[in-house]
This record gives C-alpha cells, sequence and structure tokens, in this order.
C-alpha cells in the first residue's frame, strides 16, 4: 500500500494528502453528523500536521458548534473534514479518499442519537456518545 493516502471532493477542486496512515474509520450518528450526510459520518482521524491540501481556495469551513468546524468544497458541496477547534487532529470522510484506501470501520458513536430510519447491524462496538 502506499505511504501517501490521498483523496478529494467530488468534483476534484480539492484534493488532499495524509503523509500518516488514518485512524479506523469512526462512524458518527448525532444529530448534527446525519443532517450533513444523509445517515451517518463516516470518518478517520489523521493529525493536523500530517495534512496538506490543494485547492484550499475552493474549500470552505462551517462552525457548526462551539467546539468544531467542517469542512467542504464550495464547488460540488462535498463534505470532507470534521475539526475540533484546537485539536491536533482533523477528520477526513472516508469516501473521500482514493481507493484502495486501506481504511477499516472500527466503531460507531452518539449511537443514542441515530435516526430512527435505519438500525447498526455490523457488530461493531457502539457508544451512546463519546468513544
Amino acid at each position: 500500500m502506499r505511504e501517501d493516502h490521498v483523496g478529494g471532493c467530488l468534483c476534484g477542486a480539492v484534493r488532499f494528502t495524509a503523509s500518516e496512515k488514518p485512524d479506523v474509520v469512526v462512524g458518527c450518528h448525532c444529530s448534527q453528523c446525519r443532517r450533513q450526510t444523509g445517515l451517518y459520518y463516516a470518518a478517520a482521524d489523521v493529525p493536523v500536521s500530517a495534512v496538506s491540501i490543494t485547492g484550499e481556495e475552493n474549500l470552505r469551513w462551517f462552525q457548526s458548534s462551539d467546539e468544531a468546524r467542517r469542512g467542504f468544497c464550495s464547488q460540488c458541496g462535498s463534505a470532507l473534514f470534521w475539526q475540533r477547534l484546537g485539536g491536533p487532529a482533523i477528520s477526513i470522510m472516508a469516501g473521500a479518499f482514493d481507493e484502495p484506501s486501506g481504511l477499516s470501520f472500527g466503531y460507531h458513536i452518539f449511537c443514542a442519537d441515530k435516526g430512527d430510519f435505519y438500525e447498526i447491524t455490523d457488530g461493531l462496538p457502539q457508544y451512546a456518545g463519546r468513544a
């Protein structure tokens, strides 16, 4: 598998390179993530210092709460990033990585807030709030 993990948005206007292997994919079922994605947010953490972005002029950030912001492409609307304000890591949407990604799903968070229209049946650990 390659050392750099690369990906980008649907239209290609924003591309990223993660020079460190992302952590496991985490599914967040909170209401904000569900509203942003339509189902749940599946993302993997990488240290901020290990991520470089090209096409930053097309990247927009929305501060979705007092503690976090979400990054998306201003051209195609693809959700790409979630970042705790001042935090050492950035969460990158798993589906934004080019394949083969080498990623694996690890667990689910905020399951107490999940939508009433689906079940979590993959057998992975589930947490009511943060893990």
